[in-house]
């Protein structure tokens, strides 16, 4: 039987170097007790803020959010390495009591900023030095003025701050640390523990008794917990909607849009927009039924090349050197600080027992980011390691050009410097292969992305917004009534030539980032986005314009950033531009089968 290690027992040389961050449990101790005492520094500018001493309150702030972010983020890494680990259970939950202690130290600024006279903030923002590089974050403030409460009111919005993140915690704690797919049979008889680390390599499995015996372990374990994920999970839309009322929002998807100055038509449009390409999307469906030569086509289907007796198998070195070469048109600079992160500890690679699920990048500004995989060796893989590479490398260069107050990138823009490497990587391939069994299991790959980015976080995304819209509306929800809308989704998507098995409307249960509501559909929106970059850098050497984006961390509104790299996600076209790519991959493929 396959055993997963222990997390002790994986090689140190395939472990990120979390000690980077903070150099040992105690140390964070002792940081955490002097962090606590030092949010008292903001005490006395409750009643005296003005103008005149705004600039060192912002400052002050500045360096409490940095320790804050540091210590919450080790913490939580440290739980994700292994999430049955009880002390790190512990210091987790200790991080988000510092957390809610550092939004009560500061919950007071912003309605104070506020409450100065708007003409003389602006002009100190012209004159005084030393708040000049706030501009931005006090105009974007100014922007929000509706949505901030009065001080009282945002500290007692703070000190919920722990309570609204509970569902969130919940899940991870049932999604990670709980979850227990069983064991199933392999082709050859063999027993093998299903786990969120192998159940893709499982459903990408050419035995379609093993693909349907993971699917089924894996949806079951969900089903068995319907009633507390339904729970879980509709709570969590109802810290949303609270969230949205209490800030003046007309609803949570307007709440969340806001944050990052993206209009809602940017969502909607793009829901559309992929209404319109379903059609392809049918016929990709009908295709891969013909191509893999079954009598009925399942969910359990869609991830299982369907180009056969190609074995891509990837060792992580392997895939490491491949990289290296498709990233070699973004420039000599970016490779040299990729190169980092293979060689100082920034990636930790393999699955153990209680490891997060999935691949990720976390990180503090002032380190260097830390990526999480669980990697098995496949060409699915290697693409997930360019892509979260993408990630990284988006945050040492905003981390490194911009100081801390726009250190970050927001949500809108996260998955566009992921899907720029996923799309230079598939050019590199696609390029480089000569066996054509080979580049058309590439293609299909490349299909493949666009149908689980564009596409599938689009339905998601549709799935959120209608979720909420009926719970704001004042309709409970179950988990029966989320399977049907759920349901609904998967028949409008994938068409009426694929059986919609009884456990795809479960499938919801299981996604994580519908905890994080509305964010799903940045993927589809970063992948479009991605597309336009990666043919502005291969065919037209735009790569400083790129880079100048990569730098920008959060300096300037999303769409403003984008649009001063040459790509306006405004507008529908990068949409369409990337959808009408897929259609003629499907176009092609449709000849060929």
């Amino acid at each position: 039987m396959e055993q997963l290690k222990q997390r002790s027992d994986i090689n140190p040389e395939y472990k990120w170097k979390i000690e980077d961050l903070v150099s040992s449990d105690k140390v964070w101790q002792e940081r955490f007790d002097k962090l606590n005492l030092d949010f008292k520094k903001m005490d006395k500018f409750k009643e005296s803020l003005d103008i005149e001493n705004l600039g060192e309150v912002l400052n002050l702030k500045d360096e409490l959010e940095c320790e804050t972010t540091i210590l919450y983020v080790y913490a939580n890494l440290k739980q994700n390495e292994d999430s049955t680990n009880s002390f790190y259970q512990s210091l987790a939950s200790k991080s988000d009591i510092l957390m809610t202690n550092y939004q009560g130290a500061v919950a007071f600024l912003e309605p104070s900023i506020l409450a100065l006279d708007e003409k003389s903030l602006l002009n100190a923002l012209e004159k005084q030095d030393k708040l000049k590089i706030y501009t931005h974050y006090i105009n974007n403030l100014l922007r929000n003025k509706e949505h901030i409460l009065s001080k009282d009111k945002e500290e007692i919005l703070a000190s919920v701050y722990e309570v609204c993140q509970s569902a969130d915690n919940i899940f991870s704690m049932l999604n990670n640390a709980d979850a227990n797919f069983g064991y199933i049979k392999d082709e050859n008889g063999k027993d093998i523990l299903v786990t969120h680390g192998n159940y893709g390599m499982l459903l990408e499995n050419s035995n379609q008794e093993v693909r349907k015996q993971a699917f089924k372990a894996v949806f079951g374990f969900y089903k068995n917990l319907k009633n507390t994920i339904a729970s879980t999970y509709t709570s969590s839309v109802k810290a949303d909607i609270f969230n949205a009322k209490v800030r003046n929002y007309n609803s949570s998807l307007e709440n969340a849009l806001f944050q990052t100055n993206v209009e809602i038509d940017v969502y909607k449009n793009l829901i559309k927009t992929v209404h319109k390409f379903l059609p392809a999307m049918h016929k990709y469906v009908d295709i891969r039924k013909k191509r893999l030569g079954l009598d009925e086509i399942h969910f359990y289907d869609l991830y299982t090349p369907i180009v056969k007796n190609v074995d891509k198998k990837i060792t992580f070195d392997q895939a490491k050197e491949i990289i290296f070469k498709a990233l070699a048109p973004l420039g000599e600079d970016y490779i040299q600080n990729l190169k980092k992160a293979f060689d100082e500890g920034w990636i930790d690679r393999y699955e153990n027992i209680g490891k997060r699920s999935g691949a990720y990048v976390w990180g503090a500004y002032g380190t260097h980011p830390f990526v999480s995989l669980n990697y098995t060796d496949t060409l699915d893989d290697m693409f997930t390691l360019v892509h979260e590479l993408g990630h990284a490398m988006h945050s040492y260069y905003t981390t490194t050009n911009q100081p801390f107050v726009y250190g970050d990138y927001t949500i809108f823009l996260a998955e566009v410097a992921s899907t720029v490497n996923e799309a230079l990587l598939m050019e590199y391939l696609l390029e480089t292969t000569e066996d054509e069994e080979e580049k058309l299991y590439l293609i299909n790959h490349f299909m493949e992305q666009f149908r689980t980015t564009l596409f599938r976080q689009t339905m998601f995304a549709e799935f959120e917004m209608i979720v909420h819209e009926k719970m704001e509306n004042g309709e409970p929800q179950t988990f029966d009534s989320l399977c049907e809308i759920y349901r609904e989704l998967n028949k409008k998507y994938y068409g009426d030539n694929i059986v919609i098995d009884e456990e795809i409307a479960w499938e919801w249960a299981r996604i994580p980032h519908f905890y994080t509501a509305f964010y799903v559909y940045q993927y589809a929106t970063g992948y479009s986005c991605a597309i336009a970059f990666s043919e502005r850098i291969l065919k037209q050497g735009k790569t400083e314009d790129y880079l100048g984006f990569l730098k920008s961390g959060s300096c300037d509104y999303s769409t403003e950033i984008l649009k001063k790299a040459g790509v306006d996600m405004t507008k529908t076209e990068p949409i369409e531009n990337a959808l009408k790519v897929f259609e003629g991959l499907v176009s092609d493929m449709e000849k060929i089968s």
